[in-house]
């Protein structure tokens, strides 16, 4: 395809970009990550925009000099092969994407229900984030321009939005009330020290790995070798700054006991104090159309994904004649997720299957892919450093607190491991008859 009848703008992909990480990422994670960093939250979250943006330099160099529609899934064939290791941890990646569509359809479920005093309700909320990931399949199933213009539009809307909240929540809390959330005195309870907020880290890389949706794009984004590379840059920069100015407007109106106890809905919760009701429904406004957009974006990529791995062979395709297979078992596999996890847990699965699969693509580009994408080496050593110490406070304090969510991730994980294992040998069986 040429790059003029490719259809994804510059500002279509970035508008991607941010409606992925501006969705679950703001909404559904400060109060989790508030339960490990304490008042540090605003530190975390931009800890976590430093990890991913050193991290993001290998996706950035490998897409703009091989751009497709795969993605990370051809980043590992390009290091590794067409095997048994490409196979395992690009699903790795495409399973955590479908964690966090279904942690966005499970806050706008949580959000939507507040006002009614329901957003505890353990039928109704995964109930709603079934219906929404259903109508953003739909959507997507019409096809990309309808994608792309829905994306554009509601970014607009949530960025300003959101930003606006922020920006009148940190002129109601004062300049003393913006420096105890950004200075976080010594007298205020740190929930679990320095640790916690290094493993509160690991949740907000999670909240800003929807960049990684954009390295699926090279098959539709008009000069992508050029527009890849700033698209991953400007979707990161921009996400980072929302989610700086909310974070610290949340902590310097609410305490962390506060936060903790709104988990799901903290930022709703936090717009209460300064603003009365009207803060609070604007907010569950933004938060619907920033999840909503978020799955329409995010559906659009993993899909595209699962496309290319299935033409590498490494997944298969319902037994049916149906169109856009790759969406339907997207939307599917969500649904599932939504109906038989919490946010806790699925925040959990898919930081921990993520920054596993960063730390080997990390490793594949330092020690195989750096010449040939003319990428400087030591970053993504530096990325694989500073992955594997944050995954590994999470890990200590997950398994100290909700073990069952580590469990769920290793049992996953294994599955993945395991199916892969059987393909590869299947695969390797035929070209030897062969």
């Amino acid at each position: 395809m040429s790059d003029q009848r490719r259809q994804v703008s510059l500002t279509g992909s970035v508008s991607l970009g941010t409606g992925v990480m501006v969705g679950a990422g703001i909404f559904a994670l400060v109060g989790q990550v508030a339960q490990l960093a304490g008042p540090y939250v605003p530190h975390a979250f931009l800890a976590g925009a430093l990890v991913t943006a050193v991290s993001a330099y290998s996706y950035a160099r490998y897409s703009a000099a091989n751009p497709s529609a795969g993605g990370i899934a051809m980043l590992l064939k390009a290091a590794y092969g067409p095997g048994f290791i490409t196979g395992s941890f690009a699903l790795f990646m495409y399973v955590s994407m479908v964690v966090a569509e279904s942690l966005l359809a499970r806050t706008f479920g949580t959000y939507v229900l507040r006002p009614f005093g329901l957003q505890d309700s353990p039928v109704l909320v995964p109930a709603l984030g079934v219906v929404v990931i259903a109508v953003a399949a739909a959507v997507n199933i019409r096809g990309t321009r309808l994608v792309e213009g829905s994306a554009v539009g509601s970014a607009v809307i949530k960025v300003i939005g959101l930003a606006a909240l922020a920006v009148a929540g940190l002129v109601a809390a004062g300049a003393s009330g913006i420096g105890d959330a950004l200075l976080a005195p010594s007298g205020t309870d740190r929930a679990d020290g320095w640790i916690g907020v290094v493993g509160a880290t690991t949740l907000c890389v999670l909240a800003y790995k929807g960049f990684t949706t954009i390295t699926n794009q090279g098959d539709d984004l008009r000069d992508a070798r050029r527009n890849l590379p700033r698209s991953i840059g400007l979707s990161i920069v921009l996400t980072t700054v929302v989610y700086l100015l909310l974070t610290t407007a949340v902590t310097a109106n609410l305490d962390v006991a506060g936060i903790i106890e709104a988990r799901d809905y903290a930022v709703a919760a936090a717009a209460e104090p300064a603003f009365g009701s009207w803060g609070v429904n604007l907010t569950i406004v933004l938060a619907a159309v920033a999840t909503f957009s978020g799955l329409l974006a995010s559906i659009y990529a993993v899909s595209r994904l699962y496309d290319m791995l299935h033409s590498m062979g490494h997944v298969p395709e319902l037994p049916l004649s149906l169109h856009r297979q790759p969406v339907l078992i997207t939307a599917g596999l969500a649904i599932l997720v939504t109906v038989f996890f919490d946010l806790s847990q699925m925040a959990s699965i898919g930081a921990l299957l993520y920054l596993t699969m960063d730390v080997v693509v990390q490793w594949g580009v330092a020690r195989r892919l750096a010449g040939d994408i003319s990428a400087r080496r030591w970053i993504p050593v530096v990325a694989i450093v500073l992955d594997v110490v944050v995954l590994g406070a999470f890990l200590v304090l997950r398994i100290q607190q909700h073990p069952s969510a580590v469990v769920a991730s290793v049992a996953i994980a294994g599955a993945i491991l395991a199916a892969q294992a059987v393909v590869a040998r299947h695969r390797s069986r035929e070209d030897s008859e062969v």
